[in-house]
C-alpha cells in the first residue's frame, strides 16, 4: 500500500481563483488525499500574455494559506511534461500514490500528450467538471483511452468560474464571480493585468 496519497494540480493559475481552490478541497475529500500540491507552469503552452511566474506563485501562496493541506510546488520545468515532470514527482514521493487533478477541458487533449501512457500506468486522475463539458461526454472520451487509469469525476462547486473573467475584472478594478480577495489585493498593489488588451 502507498504510504501517502498525493494530489498534483498543474496549471497556469493566471490568477488562481475560487474554482481552483474549491476543486482542490473537493479532491482532497473525494480522493482521500493527504495533500494537494499546486504546480504552476512557468511558460504554459499556447498561452500568451501570462503574468510573471513570481506573481502567480505569490498569489497562490496567499490563496492557499487558510488551507493547511494545500501547498505550492515550484519546478524549473518550463511547462508540465510527462517525460520531465513525472520522474521528479516520483522522486519526491517514491512511496506515494500520485493523483493528478485536471479540469474536464484538459481531458479532451490528454490522449495526445507525449508519453501519456507512462502517466496512466503510474497515476490516478481526478477530473473536475467544467460547464462546457458534460459527464457523459467526458466518460466517453476516457473510455477511448488505452490503459486508462483510475479516474474519478467531480461536479465542481464553481464550474463556470474562469481566470479570463477574473483578469478582465482586475483590469477594470471591478469584481467578478470567483475572485479571491487576496488576489484582488495583491493585483491592485502590484498593478497586475492593467495592460490587458
Amino acid at each position: 500500500m502507498p504510504s501517502k496519497r498525493i494530489g498534483v494540480y498543474s496549471g497556469t493559475f493566471n490568477p488562481v481563483h475560487v474554482g481552483h481552490v474549491a476543486f482542490a478541497l473537493q479532491a482532497l475529500e473525494v480522493g482521500e488525499l493527504d495533500e494537494v500540491y499546486f504546480l504552476p507552469e512557468r511558460r504554459p503552452r499556447g498561452k500568451e500574455g501570462v503574468e510573471h511566474f513570481a506573481h502567480r506563485i505569490a498569489m497562490l501562496k496567499q490563496a492557499l494559506k487558510p488551507h493547511p493541506k494545500l501547498h505550492v510546488l515550484e519546478f524549473d520545468d518550463v511547462s508540465f511534461s510527462v517525460q520531465r515532470t513525472l520522474p521528479k514527482l516520483q522522486k519526491l514521493w517514491p512511496e506515494a500514490q500520485l493523483t493528478f487533478l485536471v479540469g474536464s477541458d484538459v481531458v479532451e487533449q490528454m490522449a495526445q500528450w507525449p508519453h501519456v501512457t507512462q502517466l496512466f500506468q503510474s497515476s490516478e486522475l481526478i477530473v473536475g467538471m467544467r460547464s462546457r463539458q458534460t459527464v457523459a461526454d467526458t466518460k466517453r472520451m476516457i473510455s477511448t483511452w488505452s490503459n486508462a487509469p483510475l479516474v474519478t469525476l467531480i461536479n465542481s462547486h464553481a464550474p463556470d468560474v474562469s481566470s479570463s473573467k477574473v483578469r478582465e475584472a482586475l483590469q477594470t478594478r471591478t469584481s467578478a464571480k470567483g475572485m479571491l480577495k487576496s488576489v484582488s489585493r495583491y493585483s491592485n498593489h502590484h498593478w497586475l493585468y492593467v495592460s490587458l488588451a
